[in-house]
């Protein structure tokens, strides 16, 4: 099954999980673990936003770093600029924040709430070059349900 054929799967199954639950806590966290399971990858979570910082929010994976400040490292970047990041190298990134040195490759896409940002969804791959536009297109789909 390709990448598109897998996300065009999910997207489905994401919203049958979403349409029955207001709780954002509770949707990020079958989000999170449903992209996790589908794709494998590394970490899989989101980050909140809460007193100016994203804040370890649902996620799957290895232990993680709890609070980033806005505008650092992928997650805050994305943050500050509103739009999605993808890393194909995490060591090029200026100001890359290491949660895990088995990182190699990331994705942040911001979560929005009408026109505000609410929070982050970060993946991690062990692979170099992990993510495309086809990740970057479905990923902000499903945020979207949230």
């Amino acid at each position: 099954m390709t990448k598109e054929e897998k996300y065009l799967s999910l997207l489905p199954k994401a919203e049958s999980l979403i349409d029955t639950e207001c709780d954002l806590t509770a949707n990020m966290a079958n989000l999170a673990a449903l992209i996790h399971m589908e794709f494998g990858f590394w970490w899989t979570g989101f980050y909140r936003i809460m007193e100016n910082n994203l804040v370890l929010g649902p996620f799957q994976g290895p232990i993680a770093c709890t609070r980033i400040p806005f505008g650092k490292g992928v997650c805050g970047s994305a943050w500050k600029k509103g739009e999605t990041i993808i890393v194909p190298d995490v060591n090029l990134f200026p100001g890359h924040i290491a949660c895990s040195e088995e990182s190699r490759s990331e994705i942040v896409v911001p979560v929005r709430k009408g026109s505000d940002i609410i929070a982050v969804l970060d993946i991690d791959s062990r692979e170099l070059g992990c993510f495309d536009t086809t990740d970057r297109l479905h990923l902000e789909k499903l945020v979207g349900l949230l």
